[in-house]
This record gives C-alpha cells, sequence and structure tokens, in this order.
C-alpha cells in the first residue's frame, strides 16, 4: 500500500462505528492490562495469567454449552478458579504445583466442553468458539464494548486503590506484615482482579494470546524504568499504544486480525526495551531494571 492510501485509511479509521468501539473497547482493556501486568511480573505470577488464559477457555466453552451468556463463563470461572488459586498457594501466592495442576484439568476440561459445544449447539453459531480463542475484538457490538470499557476503568481504580499496599507486600511480603498490611487478603483480592482482566482481555485477543498483551508492556516497563508508580505508568501507556496500534495496523492492512497485530505490537515493544536495557548505561543514561524504591511505614524498599 503506497503512503497517500495508508494516510487516507488511517485519518478515515474513526468514520466506522466497529473501529470507535474497537477503540472505546481496547483502551479500557489495555489500561487495565497495563496496570494489573506490572504487578504480575513484578510478583513473579505470569504463570498464573497464563493458567487464567486456559481458565477462561474452559469456562467461555462450559457457558457456550450450556446454552449461556459466554461472559458468564468467562468472568465467572477465571475469577472462581484466580480466588481458588490464592486460597491454596502459600501467602496467597499460587505455587507452581497449584498452577501447573489447574493449567491441566482446565484445558482438558475445556477440550471436553468445545466437543459438546460443536456437537450440539454451533449449528447456530459456530464462529463463538474460535472468538474465545482468538478474539473478536471488532465484532463487539457498542452494548459490549462500552461494558467492557467500563469494567477496564474499574479495574484500573481498584489497583490505584491498593497500589501502595500492594507494591510493599510484592517487594517486602514479611515487612509488609509486620506493619499491619493484610498480606493474604490482599494477594487473594489481587489474584481476583487478575481474573476479570483475563477474562476481559480474552475478548480482545483470545484465550490464547491474553498473556501476552498482559506481560509483554508490562515486563519492557520493569526493564525500562526503576521507580514502581513510573513503571506504573510506563506499562499502562505502552499497553494502550500496543492495542491502539494494532487496531490502526489490522484496519490499514485488512488481512491482518487485530489479535495477532495488538500481541505482535507488544512484542516488539519488549523487544525494543530489552535491546535498550542491553546498552551500556554511560551511553543512555540511568534507566533499565534494577531496586524498585518505594517509601513505606519501615522505611525504603
Amino acid at each position: 500500500m503506497d503512503t497517500p492510501s495508508m494516510l487516507g485509511s488511517i485519518t478515515s479509521v474513526f468514520s466506522h462505528p466497529f473501529m470507535r468501539d474497537a477503540f472505546l473497547a481496547g483502551t479500557g482493556i489495555a489500561a487495565s492490562c497495563g496496570l494489573v501486568g506490572y504487578f504480575v511480573v513484578l510478583r513473579g505470577q505470569v504463570f498464573t495469567g497464563d493458567a487464567l488464559s486456559h481458565v477462561a477457555f474452559t469456562g467461555a466453552l462450559a457457558a457456550l454449552a450450556a446454552g449461556l451468556d459466554l461472559r458468564l463463563g468467562l468472568f465467572g470461572a477465571t475469577v472462581a478458579v484466580a480466588v481458588g488459586m490464592g486460597l491454596l498457594g502459600r501467602s496467597a501466592r499460587a505455587d507452581d504445583v497449584v498452577i501447573g495442576s489447574v493449567f491441566v484439568w482446565m484445558l482438558g476440561l475445556g477440550v471436553l466442553f468445545l466437543s459438546i459445544y460443536t456437537a450440539g449447539r454451533s449449528g447456530t453459531n459456530g464462529t463463538q468458539g474460535v472468538s474465545v480463542l482468538f478474539g473478536s475484538i471488532l465484532g463487539l457490538s457498542p452494548a459490549a464494548a462500552g461494558t467492557a470499557a467500563l469494567i477496564g476503568v474499574s479495574v484500573c481504580a481498584l489497583i490505584i486503590a491498593v497500589a501502595r499496599p500492594l507494591l510493599f507486600a510484592s517487594i517486602d511480603e514479611a515487612g509488609a506484615a509486620g506493619v499491619g498490611v493484610p498480606v493474604r487478603a490482599l494477594g487473594i483480592g489481587f489474584l481476583a482482579i487478575v481474573g476479570v482482566t483475563a477474562a476481559e482481555t480474552t475478548q480482545a485477543v483470545g484465550a490464547l494470546l491474553l498473556l501476552g498483551l498482559l506481560a509483554a508492556p508490562a515486563a519492557a516497563a520493569h526493564l525500562l524504568t526503576t521507580g514502581p508508580y513510573k513503571g506504573l505508568a510506563l506499562s499502562c501507556g505502552l499497553a494502550v499504544v500496543a492495542v491502539w496500534a494494532g487496531l490502526l495496523l489490522s484496519y490499514v492492512f485488512g488481512w491482518m486480525p487485530p489479535s495477532f497485530a495488538i500481541v505482535a505490537t507488544s512484542t516488539v515493544i519488549y523487544g525494543g526495551a530489552a535491546a535498550r536495557s542491553r546498552v551500556p548505561v554511560g551511553r543512555r543514561g540511568r534507566t533499565g531494571a534494577g531496586r524498585h524504591e518505594l517509601r513505606t511505614p519501615g522505611g525504603d524498599v
């Protein structure tokens, strides 16, 4: 595509209602992924996010197989399993044994529900099973897009509200418990938020690819700054950029699925951050992964 026609396509993007809805939903989803993902990476719970992607797949297909609204199974299953993993894990942090067990069990159930759904109900709407796996952000209705944006804003508000104690508990669990921070309850509550975010993100990029949007911008932010609050803001901003760029790419290049474009952009962002973090400090100033600084009642963390 030549440059003039490409620019024309970009300027006309918002003339289409489905693209406006996609940007509305995508912005809320990306912002929540950026904030939640920062803590997922900080707390070493990326594998948890991967497991919840399979839970989202299974919950959605279970709802479809039962003839229910897809979102009921999507949100119900991810939140319930996330909380369950927190209850079973040490200090509300699911360990590898718990996550691995959930991972395999849920994947097996997903195959079962997919078989039931395709055998009995897919004749009327066979595309829904595919949309669970790969996302359908361009197919969201105005109501669904508004709901996704509202959920994203709510998740962002919750993370901002608990950011300080959650940072303290993530960096120094024993110190946080010593000054009265409810570490276990906070950890379980955070996993519930991760569950909501995973379910919400499935609508945009699908269960198979949601980890890319949840982890890559956040990991890039950790590489680019040591300040936790700067990192949160940067992670949120990079996730939003990834979604916006992905939507524009899928619009300009019609053959490119938006879920692929979004996750590919996230990966490029992470790759750029990783490359920059390997540049000698003297050439780029003081950036990169390092010690997080946080003022707490007990001193610096």
